[in-house]
């Protein structure tokens, strides 16, 4: 993408460097990292005591307590917690549409919110798909692995048809640690759905959507006679564009947007609906905020 503007900008970088990832569930991690979790652990932070029971680790057993009360006290500690942060970026054909295109927004979020998790010391792990799973990068975590994340994201292209539901299906066999999945997508997909988004519930995930159209699609500019060609399955379909068809193309839109904000509400699934021509720093900075995904 030769001619695309840069992801991220310096000024931009460094109001994000301000910014963290805030999960609604609590999750624990597998390596330590700068963010506290509710869950009683064996860190270094103390946080209160319990009676000992039967089986306990003897070595957190306070003696200094027992040799005061003649009781014995389990020492507990906060867990340290390492947030698995995960983007799944839709680079099927349908998101190479529109100026900016929605795979270039798309992208600009990603690098966005994945730079605010890097910096952060979560584990930030980038995919993409179609018809399928992409193998995308491995886990990122510093801010040293930022270049490899824009690296990565700038060379992304659009390829292939949506088949949402196997790709969503093969990352929920795949991934390996709960946290926050954040799905960047148009969820125009003849599949629907409903499937590929249950799949996400089920592995409990703190989940995001992110539905993302262009301008020239909510509010198209044509007239006359036309053949419309489906970009990725080369469907095609002859109509007389009329100001009756553009208002029922509108009605149609808004019912399908409508529709999935109701169906990810239901499944407790934070949903957000963007046009290409909102500024992609004040989605992170306010429209991301108030959803409470980064504060």
């Amino acid at each position: 993408m030769p001619d695309a503007p840069p992801l991220l900008d310096p000024d931009f970088l460094a109001r994000l460097e301000q910014l963290e990832l805030v999960t609604r569930k609590i999750f624990a991690g597998r390596m330590k990292g700068e963010r506290r979790s509710k869950r009683k652990g064996q860190s270094v932070e103390f946080a209160d005591y319990r009676n000992y029971v039967i089986g306990d680790d003897l070595r957190f057993l306070d003696w200094n307590l027992y040799a005061r009360l003649d009781r014995l006290f389990i020492r507990l500690f906060m867990e340290e917690e390492d947030l698995h942060f995960y983007v799944l970026i839709d680079n099927s054909l349908s998101m190479d549409f529109g100026s900016p295109t929605k795979l270039h927004y798309a992208r600009q979020i990603a690098a966005a919110l994945g730079f605010i998790g890097l910096v952060n010391l979560d584990r930030v792990v980038v995919k993409t798909f179609s018809d399928r799973l992409a193998p995308g990068l491995p886990a990122l975590r510093g801010r040293r692995s930022t270049w490899r994340l824009l690296d990565f994201l700038g060379k992304l292209e659009p390829a292939g048809p949506s088949d949402m539901a196997k790709a969503l299906r093969t990352f929920s066999l795949e991934a390996s640690g709960k946290g926050i999945v954040v799905v960047l997508s148009d969820f125009m997909d003849k599949g629907g759905y409903a499937e590929a988004l249950r799949y996400l519930v089920v592995r409990q995930m703190d989940v995001y959507i992110i539905q993302i159209f262009s301008q020239e699609e909510l509010d198209p500019d044509l007239t006359g006679d036309l053949k419309l060609v489906d970009v990725e399955d080369a469907d095609a379909a002859e109509v007389t564009v009329t100001m009756p068809l553009l208002r029922r193309y509108k009605e149609n839109l808004d019912a399908f947007r409508s529709e999935l904000h109701d169906f990810c509400v239901r499944r407790g699934i934070n949903s957000l609906f963007t046009s290409t021509d909102v500024p992609f720093d004040r989605l992170v900075l306010t429209y991301l905020r108030q959803r409470g995904l980064v504060r």
